[in-house]
């Protein structure tokens, strides 16, 4: 296992554009076959991240939502008690009631030890879940099994999975959760990056418009009061309103006008301070 791991190389996909230091830690966590945890504040690219490996390396997505309130065995199995009453009941299915095996639901963390071919298994948002979910969750990645305690069977991964974990540093981790893990964190990109984020989202994009939008970008998340700034993706999204609009004209943009801003800001409070500290910085 190790061997085919070394052969394993990220160095980017198309939509998603990579540093060296990322890729190095992406890399080296693919060789030592340990989990890598990413922070960094919403819209970073996290999330992205997985996606990106998988569509690099042809693996298949694994995608696990944490919830505040998942247990840890939701992410390994389901026991379906509820179906097999019905067809206990009812009778009409071709499922025979007394094998509990057939009612036995594979959660996001169970899919990636089943499969056949090894895939991206990424855990997002880990910070929500509790100190016992994210420890007892490590322990099943490290051993690389888990018990359905129903049927009395163990479940061992088939392959390992390249294991990405996402976090909005909302909470610390436990200390023994982090020391079980590889670590990166991804800071909002700099002006010159998002210029070649944007590129590749847009490669026909104008040099007028790529610099004049990315500036009023940046411009308005310095806003004071706003909650929650707009991220890469809601640029991304302002830059397609921006020129599907045939009566947009790019100069309007110097002047310090920001069309479309509930583009940018998703929340009423955030939207009327924007809305504000625009009517204050246009010339």
């Amino acid at each position: 296992m190790h061997t085919e791991y070394s052969q394993l190389c990220f160095t980017g996909a198309s939509k998603y554009v990579l540093d060296e230091e990322l890729a190095k830690i992406v890399n080296i966590s693919m060789a030592l076959e340990m989990p890598l945890l990413l922070k960094g504040e919403p819209g970073t690219g996290k999330t992205m991240l997985a996606h990106a490996i998988a569509e690099a390396l042809k693996m298949r997505l694994i995608a696990l939502n944490v919830k505040s309130s998942m247990k840890l065995i939701e992410a390994l199995y389901q026991y379906d008690t509820l179906t097999r009453l019905n067809d206990s009941r009812f009778g009409d299915s071709k499922r025979d009631v007394s094998d509990i095996e057939e009612y036995i639901k594979m959660g996001k963390i169970g899919q990636s030890f089943v499969s056949e071919e090894r895939v991206v298994l990424l855990i997002d948002e880990i910070d929500k879940a509790d100190t016992d979910f994210q420890d007892d969750m490590l322990d099943v990645l490290d051993q690389m099994e888990f018990d359905i305690i129903e049927i009395d069977k163990t479940i061992r991964a088939k392959n390992r999975p390249v294991i990405i974990i996402t976090s909005n540093a909302k909470k610390d981790l436990s200390d023994p959760f982090l020391g079980r893990c590889n670590f990166h964190h991804i800071a909002f990109p700099d002006q010159e990056m998002m210029r070649k984020i944007v590129t590749v989202h847009f490669p026909d994009i104008s040099k007028s418009l790529l610099d004049s939008a990315v500036n009023a970008f940046y411009r308005v998340r310095d806003i004071r009061g706003v909650e929650k700034k707009p991220a890469t993706r809601e640029l991304i999204n302002w830059i397609r309103a921006l020129r599907s609009d045939p009566d947009f004209n790019i100069k309007d943009l110097v002047r310090g006008d920001v069309p479309f801003p509930g583009v940018l800001f998703k929340k009423s409070q955030d939207y009327a301070v924007a809305q504000n500290a625009v009517a204050l910085f246009k010339i």
